[in-house]
């Protein structure tokens, strides 16, 4: 996966582990170079992003004046998406908070899960998939040997989100991803999951069942909810002024929420896969993108990033035993685990898959809307 000569950016810390980086003369990245360019203008800017959420705000009570909910909000029991149910509780909004049960959560996410939802007073849903029809949706991911491992869950959530949404007449879904902490991610780390034919044909060539429940989100029901239903995803935290540490603090003094140890580790699955799976097997550091991102928006400094790289992204006197509660709940051995692990590397473009059609379909939307 890694460039044949190494370089890491003179202004963040992404380097070669995206063999598709580029840098300029002054050994600026293409990803940094981006956010300063383009991101930027999309995060909080003042008084224009706290006009624009009132207006927001607005519409979106307009929107949910007939129904029993305005907006329905995703949530996973991390910082991100417990702090936009927060701010959502502040401008009156009634929500339907709904999460994606795959069967993978922390004790603590689901502690927090059920003390926000508590606390802020609004209606919970939980979306659960079918276990048996996961795993082995997750396996054939890990025997495909590719980096998008967390497909299945990246599709689900959507899909599950939008499907509850229809049911409730709601217009409006709140995400906690954003700009300040998410705003930097190479493509070559992780390619559309919205993608059903790639996803299918890793499970036929691994997987053992039929995916008979499983919430899928390719194109066409994108197509249907975007413009048959007229949902729309809202990115809340771009509007407001986002501090992770700060948002940590609020959650904790005013809703009891408790941080679950590491980036995306409210899910035990998710965590090990980007704290251990991915650097060790693919060279992929997931803290390269965010640590970068937190730098161009000014929450840390290059150097504060360049000394927490020294060290592991995962726990080595817990890794073991995160290994093995995985392969347990997965029900494989060690030794199969290992053999995942050593396996050859692939990519997307190992497998059938639609990236043709997604491009020109999304480039064709992306200029019907510019000319709006």
């Amino acid at each position: 996966m890694k460039k044949e000569i190494y370089q890491q950016c003179n202004r963040c810390v992404m380097d070669t582990s995206d063999n598709e980086i580029a840098f300029d003369s002054n050994g600026y990245c293409n990803h940094c170079t981006n956010y300063f360019e383009e991101t930027s203008k999309l995060v909080y800017l003042g008084e224009s992003s706290d006009l624009a959420l009132l207006q927001l705000i607005k519409k979106i009570k307009e929107s949910g004046k007939k129904g029993e909910f305005d907006v329905l909000i995703g949530i996973s029991g991390g910082v991100d998406s417990c702090y936009v149910a927060f701010i959502a509780k502040k401008h009156g909004l009634r929500a339907l908070v709904v999460h994606l049960d795959n069967g993978w959560n922390s004790e603590a996410a689901v502690k927090n899960i059920k003390y926000v939802v508590a606390k802020l007073g609004f209606e919970y849903q939980s979306y659960v998939l079918d276990w048996e029809e996961f795993k082995d949706l997750q396996l054939a991911f890990l025997k495909a040997s590719v980096p998008e491992i967390e497909t299945p869950t990246d599709i689900a959530i959507p899909a599950a989100l939008h499907k509850i949404a229809a049911k409730n007449n709601i217009k409006y879904i709140f995400s906690g991803g954003n700009f300040v902490t998410e705003g930097i991610l190479p493509k070559s780390w992780h390619y559309d999951a919205k993608d059903e034919k790639y996803l299918k044909a890793i499970q036929r060539e691994f997987g053992k069942k039929k995916l008979r429940t499983f919430p899928t989100f390719g194109y066409k029901k994108e197509i249907f909810y975007k413009f048959l239903k007229r949902i729309k995803i809202i990115y809340l935290l771009n509007y407001v002024p986002y501090s992770k540490g700060e948002a940590m603090k609020v959650l904790e003094k005013e809703l009891d929420w408790k941080y679950y140890g590491g980036k995306h580790y409210e899910s035990k699955y998710t965590g090990f896969i980007q704290s251990y799976v991915l650097p060790e097997k693919f060279g992929i550091d997931y803290r390269r993108a965010t640590f970068s991102t937190q730098i161009c928006a000014g929450e840390m400094t290059r150097d504060e990033a360049l000394e927490l790289l020294k060290q592991k992204p995962y726990k080595e006197d817990k890794v073991e035993e995160e290994k093995q509660f995985i392969c347990k709940k997965l029900e494989m051995s060690i030794n199969e685990f290992d053999t995942i692990m050593n396996s050859p590397l692939k990519t997307y473009r190992d497998y059938p898959n639609d990236e043709n059609k997604l491009k020109f379909i999304y480039k064709t939307y992306l200029k019907l809307n510019k000319k709006k």
